[in-house]
């Protein structure tokens, strides 16, 4: 999250455009592998200003790998790139065990003409703390945290977290999330119903956002998306909000539908 405001602060955010036909459903790709892809761009009024010096729309690839035979976590990935002949990236990228229970790695990182930075965390669940390694270009540092008694999620868990039980969340969830090397307390809660256009037919759609808990240690982030209603739980959008901006992604087309087959779905 902190990375996302840097950008900002220098005229960089990132976000989604709405698709400009619908997608096509396509269930060919490798079992395993989930593949979504997006398009972004930057809402409100900063993202005028940012667009002066900098892009702010472009594609985005979600791909979640799920285990096979000898491998012991679920991978997730977000990464988000311009389309405007700038280079640059933005990555999530978190691994769990096999009962998408458990966040055991986040990684976080940034590459935007000489700005640079990356975090990756790992999270020691028998000494109970977090080993955090931060790198930019001038210099590397490593610190522990403890870790809370909560079952905590970085981002991509927390939103897998929320596909796996969405239709089992009636009622706000408190609990924890870990964002940019510090863990808040949060709130998992519903926020409503809407239709989108996907693969040529309306589809419903459920809401959930992540928002910060009052009385604990303030999160400036945000987290809303929008998961279709069935059993794929497709997102559709992904806002990711800060104090100064947010980034939007809006689902073009579904390349590989692993999650489908996976057991724990």
């Amino acid at each position: 999250m902190r990375a996302i405001r840097t950008l900002v602060v220098c005229g960089v955010l990132m976000a989604v455009a709405l698709p400009v036909a619908p997608a096509e459903l396509n269930c060919h790709g490798a079992p395993n592998v989930e593949d979504f892809r997006y398009t972004w761009r930057v809402r409100g009024a900063i993202g005028w200003l940012a667009g002066l010096v900098f892009p702010t729309s472009g594609v985005g690839t979600m791909k979640t790998t799920f285990p096979v035979a000898g491998q012991p976590h679920i991978t997730s990935q977000l990464l988000i790139t311009p389309t405007d002949g700038h280079g640059g990236f933005y990555v999530y990228e978190s691994q769990m065990d096999t009962t998408a229970q458990t966040t055991l790695v986040s990684y976080h990182g940034y590459a935007w003409g000489k700005k640079s930075r990356k975090e990756r965390t790992v999270f020691d669940y028998n000494s109970r703390v977090a080993q955090v390694h931060k790198e930019t270009p001038e210099k590397a540092w490593d610190k522990t945290k403890p870790l809370p008694p909560q079952v905590g999620r970085d981002v991509l868990t927390a939103i897998y977290f929320l596909r796996e039980n969405a239709a089992g969340i009636k009622a706000p969830i408190s609990t924890v999330i870990y964002s940019d090397g510090d863990q808040y307390p949060v709130i998992f809660r519903p926020v409503g119903r809407r239709a989108f256009s996907f693969a040529g037919a309306q589809t419903n759609a459920l809401g959930f956002e992540i928002v910060d808990a009052p009385g604990g240690k303030k999160w400036n982030g945000g987290v809303k998306v929008w998961l279709s209603e069935d059993a794929r739980r497709i997102p559709f959008r992904i806002e990711i909000n800060e104090s100064v901006a947010s980034m939007q992604l809006d689902l073009t087309s579904v390349e590989s539908c692993g999650f489908m087959n996976h057991p724990s779905s």
